[in-house]
């Protein structure tokens, strides 16, 4: 009589004990206190510029310990309502050509083959590798024949120029993430190629091209050595290029160019607050999983 082998049970999981569960919650506690003590560290000169911004003048006549005198003196005093005004001009228009362009550029990338998409993908590379710095002067020489020096017009054209190869590699990798049998689908139904594009891929592209217009807004945004390059001015100054300007002309003055400093931080930090709810992770590619 011969015996059948017996297998063994399936062990079952033991619950985690007290102490590793104390452990555990250590090891979080720790984690978490690491990255409180980075992020302080990040934000401690954001911090000292918005104490000092909020600080009265030496010599005011003001006790309290939270003033808004800084702020008022740079609005009545200077033209930061003009630096301020040049900037979101330049920004919002540099956000704009480079979504447009770089929404089509970047689905040819993603959806087409061949050796001049290869090429053409190489030398978008080539140029986002190298910094805008390097052409400033032979643009300047340039643009001063066309007339497009001390110009906002002028340095809005640089920027695109310089924010385009990202955005058009950031809009490709998203473009990636959604599926071709999406498009494939739609054009059974009849749509067109471009209705297709428009309809179906960026519809539901919305992080990817926010993301490209946050980027093409903080690199127009925060430039500084283009714009002291093309701006002379007053006019036509920029918020970095005024601001240095106030810091060279009031260097004890630390209250009123922290206000411009302060007033420089706010519109980024809207942005991120009014769009960080539409960023997300990853595109819809899960979207035909198990079909």
């Amino acid at each position: 009589m011969t015996l059948a082998p017996q297998t063994a049970a399936p062990a079952t999981p033991q619950p985690p004990t007290t102490e590793t569960s104390a452990r555990a919650s250590r090891s979080q506690w720790g984690r978490s206190a690491l990255l409180l003590v980075i992020t302080l560290l990040a934000m401690a000169p954001v911090l000292a510029t918005v104490l000092l911004a909020f600080r009265p003048a030496a010599g005011s006549s003001e006790s309290s310990l939270f003033t808004l005198e800084n702020f008022e003196r740079v609005f009545r005093d200077t033209d930061v309502l003009r630096w301020l005004a040049n900037s979101l001009l330049v920004a919002c228009s540099t956000v704009v050509v480079s979504v447009v362009v770089a929404a089509p550029a970047g689905y040819v990338l993603s959806r087409g083959r061949g050796k001049v998409i290869g090429g053409f993908s190489l030398l978008l590379f080539v140029f986002q590798s190298l910094p805008v710095i390097t052409s400033a002067i032979p643009l300047f020489i340039l643009f001063s024949r066309m007339g497009l020096v001390d110009n906002l017009l002028g340095l809005t054209i640089v920027y695109v120029g310089s924010t385009i190869s990202v955005t058009t590699w950031m809009m490709a990798a998203y473009f990636d993430s959604i599926p071709a049998s999406l498009e494939e689908a739609a054009w059974v139904d009849g749509l067109s190629v471009f209705g297709s594009f428009s309809r179906i891929v960026l519809r539901n592209s919305y992080p990817g091209i926010l993301s490209a217009a946050v980027f093409a807004f903080l690199l127009a945004w925060n430039d500084y050595l283009v714009a002291l390059v093309f701006l002379h001015s007053d006019a036509v100054l920029n918020l970095p290029v005024g601001l240095q300007n106030f810091f060279q002309q009031n260097a004890t003055d630390w209250g009123g160019v922290m206000a411009v400093a302060v007033i420089m931080l706010l519109p980024p930090c809207i942005v991120f607050a009014a769009l960080h709810r539409y960023f997300s992770v990853g595109g819809i590619g899960g979207a035909l999983a198990g079909r």
